[in-house]
């Protein structure tokens, strides 16, 4: 592809000088045009489908094409050096590709700089934006005059495109087709028959290659990736470009984010209930100005001004800098050219939610300090506190009318999520405002709300989880008729811990036990979650939760131990006691000197222990001791990998 590119500029450079002899020949000054890219966007390297800057070129010069006469004919190409150029696709296409929405304007019709150019009403920057109806071909015009009655050139005959042959004049013919679709193939995108009417000594025209997007994830390196376009000019005629590669955007990511974790997230225990306690908060960041962007641009203050495509208050004036995901809107047949389906959409995945919880968000995603009241007015969009609204979902398409856009609520301050069985959870925020000349943050409450008796089972600690990126994410990385548009690589932020749920249980050693020799061990564990200290906002109520459960016997003698063994539930506020003789007769047999010890993993807090060790009777001799209490994980690190840094766990540190 690189050899065939640079063999079409090379034809296409000799082809130019070859006009240009010729031209300086007959003593007419050539057809030259300046290639220029007024704004040079910053493109996310997550984006499929990321906008890239206008290329316009403004001719002057050229030979007088006789009134009445077919105006020459050439083929403009666009190569880009991303993976493909992924404008929407409107139209039927050939071997040659599609029709898409990528467009090229003569004049830049309807931008309303009639007067200032010296062309009157009707044509030129005053006339109405028609589309030529055959893109794979492109349309025939034909040379006419214009005698303008306002600007410089008042009483100056200007050249200008008639769709009608043969006329003398534009009065008996009619308006030239100034919208041409661009056809899409792979990295490349052609504008066939466009009609180049030299202005001669009068003004300039100028065409204008809009609504281009490309998969800028295919520059992605790290840094700003340049994208390149490469032209090429085919046909009847030749136009000398002042710059055949221009730069018409550059790649960096777009997002960043993190999470912070709460107090709360540290402390959750599997046998304490919460409700909607806050455990995190997500904060998603632009890393430049324009990475979030409205669908459209807001016209004004009122509520989804920048979110519904208002047929009547339209993005459709050539050159403007509209700072949205959409670009330039044209209507052609019942689709709209460079109209995107949503604003830009930031997605939390949350995964390893256990059993049990509920979990809710923000249904506001607001700057730090801001509040649900001024979004939640009907000043939303312009001047006015910048924001994101929770959507229904990654890929639903925003309408054309209020009713249209897909909020979850505009009012409710949480909603809840969805959790699956899986224990995974998602949440889509749309951009409903933002300030392109600075960097917007949004930040996101967790809520979590946990029922106990839903996951009794004691369990090590379960970390809950968020992936943080923009949405929706797609495997279509080429031009599409149907894919939505912004759409995302589905290369996210890492995965980061956001709460976890620690198991409730204490951990307590018996250093030494033994039932050999004429001696015995007796051994008690006390329940005593139940307690008479109470909440202070709620006298009835105790600030222990009363917890019950079984304990795990892990004895430990030497080479070869007895199997772990089980104790009966045991209630809060109550005491188990047994004789080592008893539970275990084989105990100490294999340990030096006839002793060993013992680690008993109580499922419930505060639990504490006591142990005798007396000759059979009790006549001679009696130790005893409180069992110390070590401190817990919550997990497997202490056996695992000893050297490792553990959170606290729900036990109590190491005493008696």
């Amino acid at each position: 592809m690189v050899s065939f590119r640079r063999y079409v500029l090379a034809l296409t450079v000799l082809a130019l000088f070859a006009g240009l002899a010729s031209a300086q020949v007959q003593g007419v000054t050539p057809l030259t045009c300046n290639t220029n890219v007024s704004v040079t966007p910053t493109l996310r390297s997550e984006g499929l489908t990321e906008q890239t800057g206008d290329i316009t070129l403004q001719c002057t010069g050229g030979a007088a094409v006789p009134v009445g006469q077919a105006i020459p004919q050439v083929n403009i190409q666009i190569f880009v050096n991303a993976s493909a150029i992924t404008s929407r696709l409107i139209g039927t296409g050939n071997s040659s590709g599609t029709p898409s929405e990528a467009l090229l304007l003569i004049d830049e019709p309807q931008s309303g700089l009639g007067a200032a150019t010296g062309v009157g009403s009707g044509f030129g920057p005053d006339a109405a934006q028609t589309v030529c109806p055959t893109p794979l071909s492109g349309c025939i015009e034909y040379s006419s005059t214009f005698v303008p009655t306002v600007g410089p050139n008042v009483g100056t005959s200007i050249p200008v495109a008639t769709n009608t042959a043969g006329a003398a004049n534009v009065a008996a013919g009619g308006q030239g087709f100034n919208v041409f679709q661009g056809v899409v193939n792979g990295n490349s995108v052609t504008f066939f028959g466009i009609p180049v009417l030299p202005p001669g000594t009068v003004g300039s025209r100028v065409f204008r290659i809009t609504n281009i997007r490309v998969n800028a994830s295919s520059l992605a390196s790290g840094g700003a990736a340049p994208v390149s376009a490469s032209i090429s000019i085919s046909g009847a005629t030749s136009l000398l470009l002042s710059n055949p590669t221009p730069t018409i955007g550059f790649v960096q990511p777009g997002l960043s984010a993190v999470t912070t974790r709460s107090s709360v997230a540290g402390s959750l225990l599997q046998c304490t209930a919460v409700v909607q306690a806050r455990v995190n908060t997500l904060t998603f960041t632009e890393n430049f100005g324009t990475a979030f962007k409205t669908r459209v641009a807001a016209t004004s203050a009122s509520q989804w001004s920048g979110q519904i495509q208002n047929l009547a208050i339209t993005q459709n004036k050539p050159g403007q800098i509209y700072n949205s995901e959409s670009n330039l809107i044209i209507p052609i047949g019942s689709a709209f050219a460079g109209l995107a389906d949503y604003g830009t959409r930031l997605r939390a995945s949350f995964g390893k939610i256990p059993t049990g919880a509920r979990l809710w968000v923000d249904t506001w995603a607001l700057p730090a300090g801001g509040t649900v009241g001024t979004l939640g007015s009907s000043a939303l969009n312009i001047g006015n506190q910048t924001g994101a609204i929770l959507v229904t979902s990654d890929a639903v398409v925003n309408g054309s009318t209020a009713a249209g856009f897909p909020a979850i609520s505009t009012t409710n301050t949480l909603t809840e999520l969805t959790v699956s069985s899986t224990g995974t959870a998602s949440a889509v925020w749309e951009v409903v405002n933002t300030n392109p000349s600075t960097i917007d943050s949004f930040q996101i409450g967790v809520y979590l709300t946990y029922d106990p008796s839903a996951n009794a089972t004691t369990t090590a600690a379960v970390p809950g989880t968020v992936t943080l990126g923009f949405a929706p994410t797609s495997t279509v990385t080429s031009a599409s008729a149907t894919a939505t548009i912004p759409r995302f690589t589905g290369t996210a932020l890492p995965e980061t811990n956001i709460f976890s749920v620690n198991v409730c249980r204490t951990v307590l050693l018996y250093p030494y036990l033994t039932n050999t020799a004429g001696y015995d061990t007796g051994y008690a564990i006390a329940n005593t979650s139940k307690d008479p200290f109470v909440d202070a906002s709620s006298p009835a109520k105790s600030t222990t939760a009363a917890q019950s459960g079984t304990c795990q016997l892990n004895w430990y003698q030497g080479a070869t131990n007895p199997p772990p063994t089980t104790t009966p539930v045991i209630e809060a506020g109550t005491v188990w006691a047994d004789l080592l003789s008893i539970s275990n007769t084989g105990f100490g047999s294999g340990g030096p000197k006839g002793s060993g010890y013992m680690i008993a993993i109580c499922n419930f807090q505060f639990a504490h222990g006591f142990a005798v060790v007396q000759d059979l009777g009790g006549r001679n001799f009696g130790m005893a001791y409180l069992a110390l209490v070590i401190p817990d994980t919550g997990s497997a690190k202490r056996l695992a990998n000893p050297g490792a840094t553990a959170s606290p766990g729900s036990g109590e540190a190491i005493s008696q």
